[in-house]
């Protein structure tokens, strides 16, 4: 017994020992945060640990497996079928070719979005689902500066995907790409964030928006109008292009940011077209000679070279030569981030815009306005002839016009199966005269239409071409 006594007072005794030892002669690490010149730092124990070669491994803060994004998104990834009648006149002979990409379930009432160039033209198109089932899809409306369109198949309680924000995408966040490259059904593939606010110039037309975000994430033919989502199985953005000189994926695909996105489906699901505002500038990225002779203190920012009379920039007072800097709180860098900041808004809306004049840095306070220099927002118009003869009309755009150096309206869609449709007109058609009367706009395109007794002879052009068409038919009853 008093063995055991012994023994257990030397352990106690020990312990002891050992604890005012360590007291008098070891510090303990601590984690401090300290300030000095303007940078933060971690010192004590962290420093230790950087300093140790033995403790070099650090797990990430980020998961490292993508199973739940991917099982939230795959369901939601369609694949479409675009169907192009090409080749044809007034007597028929057309044959029909096909394109292909996929799309993004984005509410469960069965709205999808995908990429303007993969609908562009199409009479008839097909949306098959990740469970197989096929569906023929309307078209609710395109916007071309973006890219985007917007389809609807009938059916509820679809899965989809939520909008995430795309500003807080960070460079070196991990994405996931899902779509259906090569006609495969749902493919998913990682990456990582290589850059933002990026303009590869592949859109036409001066009202363009360019502001992808990029990523090395696989991209390949079929994958257009896929999903670009974060760990979360946040759509982030919609895949839309890849840089390639051989046809295929080689490290670089782009994506439309989702908070544009967001912005042009709620416009097309409401109006059927694009509520554009516009800063009523002419704008050029900096460069750090004039940034320099300007007294900024780097070349971030957007020069202003030229300010539309009427317009809101000019309503606000601002000049050319003055830089932008900033919008509603947010820095601005380039001519496709400010692009994209103001494309997000409607006619109408006011922005809160920091810019840079005379050495100091100023705010205004900007109401944007539309192409015509209006606030008010515009209502789709075209749709009227739908039901009666199957097709859709819309007003050329000011660059339309220009370019094509037409007026007239163009024809948006064809119903299958339509008097229209059985004249073999493509969408696309200009129509320029109404039974021998010329129209330029939409409504004068209807009234012309629905005042007609019963024949009618619709004469235009296709972009591209100098032939002069002529589609005549017959209204129902």
């Amino acid at each position: 017994m008093r063995k055991y006594l012994l023994l257990s007072l030397v352990c106690v005794g020990s312990s002891l020992l050992s604890v005012f030892i360590y007291s008098q002669f070891a510090q303990p690490s601590k984690v401090v945060w300290s300030h000095s010149g303007g940078e933060t730092r971690l010192t004590g124990l962290v420093d230790k640990l950087f300093d140790s070669r033995s403790n070099s491994t650090f797990r990430s803060s980020s998961p490292t497996d993508f199973i739940e994004a991917a099982e939230v998104a795959t369901p939601a990834v369609v694949n479409i079928r675009a169907l192009i009648e090409t080749g044809g006149n007034i007597w028929g002979g057309g044959a029909l070719t096909g394109s292909s990409g996929s799309g993004v379930v984005v509410s469960p009432d069965g709205y999808i979005v995908t990429n303007h160039h993969v609908v562009e033209k199409s009479s008839d198109i097909k949306v098959t689902l990740a469970d197989k089932r096929t569906y023929k899809a309307k078209l609710i409306g395109t916007d071309p500066s973006t890219d985007i369109a917007l389809l609807k198949i009938e059916e509820q309680e679809l899965p989809f995907v939520v909008f995430g924000n795309s500003d807080s995408v960070r460079v070196g966040e991990w994405v996931l790409a899902v779509g259906n490259p090569f006609n495969l059904e749902s493919t998913v593939t990682a990456g990582i964030v290589s850059a933002k606010g990026r303009n590869i110039n592949i859109l036409s037309g001066a009202a363009s928006i360019e502001s992808f975000i990029q990523t090395d994430a696989a991209v390949n033919p079929g994958n257009s109008g896929g999903a670009l989502v974060n760990t979360a199985g946040e759509l982030i953005g919609v895949n839309t292009a890849i840089i390639t000189e051989s046809g295929s994926y080689e490290g670089y695909s782009f994506a439309i940011p989702s908070n544009l996105v967001k912005k042009v489906v709620r416009d097309l699901r409401e109006y059927g077209i694009t509520q554009r505002a516009y800063l009523g500038v002419g704008i050029q990225d900096l460069d750090s000679e004039t940034a320099r002779d300007l007294g900024l203190p780097n070349g971030e920012g957007v020069l202003i070279n030229r300010v539309a009379s009427e317009g809101a920039a000019s309503d606000a007072g601002l000049q050319a030569g003055d830089v932008v800097i900033g919008v509603n709180d947010t820095h601005v860098r380039s001519t496709s981030e400010l692009q994209e900041y103001v494309g997000r808004f409607r006619p109408g809306e006011a922005v809160q815009v920091d810019y840079w004049r005379g050495g100091k840095k100023l705010r205004s306070r900007i109401t944007l306005k539309d192409v015509n220099n209006s606030t008010h927002i515009a209502r789709a118009q075209g749709d009227e002839l739908e039901d009666e003869l199957g097709f859709a009309l819309r007003n050329l755009t000011r660059d339309e016009q220009r370019k094509l150096r037409l007026q007239g309206v163009i024809v948006s869609s064809v119903r299958r199966a339509s008097v229209v449709y059985d004249t073999n007109m493509q969408p696309g058609f200009i129509i320029t005269s109404v039974n021998g009367k010329r129209i330029g706009t939409v409504n004068e395109a209807v009234e012309a239409m629905q005042s007609a007794y019963n024949n009618l002879s619709l004469d235009g052009y296709y972009e591209g071409e100098s032939d002069l068409y002529s589609y005549r038919f017959k209204k129902k009853g």
